[in-house]
Parts: C-alpha cells; structure tokens; sequence
C-alpha cells in the first residue's frame, strides 16, 4: 500500500500546488422562520450552497439564523428564493 505523503509531511499528489485564493468574502446572516430540526438545517444548507459563489453555510436552526459567505457580495434575491424553495421563509438580515 502506498501512501501520498512524502518524508516531510507534506502531500505528493500536487494537490498543494495549487492555491484557490478568495480575496473578498463576505458573511452575512439572514433571519430564517420555520426551521425546527437537522432536516431543516440539511435542506437549506443544500439549497443555499449550490448558489453561485456561496462558500459557506452555517445554519443555527435554534436561532433561527442562516449565515452565508459568498465570495464577494450577496446576491440576497437569490438566497431568499433558495430558502423559500426549501419551504422556509428569509426574514430579513440579521443586525
């Protein structure tokens, strides 16, 4: 059996080699009704993520918060019909 690691720890495969840099990411939370469990955080954190450029989903489902961070600005329209499509409600943002 082989192994991709190489005497000093780091990766062989060329993985490393290649760096994806963000250079603007922003986090924004959104108030979310109607979430009550796991089910709920899986289905908005899958509709939500496959937007363009969201990198991120956190969803405090006892808050009632979805924080997104997207690579540069928000697209708050496109979230909002995400979350609707998952059968719940975007509230506003949070402060």
């Amino acid at each position: 059996m082989s192994s991709c690691c190489t005497p000093d720890g780091s990766c062989g495969t060329g993985a490393g080699d290649t760096a994806v840099a963000v250079a603007d990411s922003t986090a924004t939370t959104y108030r979310v009704s109607g979430m009550s469990c796991g089910h709920c955080r899986s289905a908005i954190t899958s509709s939500v993520g496959v937007l363009d450029g969201v990198l991120s989903v956190d969803v405090d489902v006892d808050g009632g918060l979805v924080t997104v961070t997207t690579a540069g600005d928000p697209d708050d329209a496109a979230v909002a019909a995400a979350i609707d499509d998952a059968g719940y409600e975007l509230t506003g943002r949070a402060v």
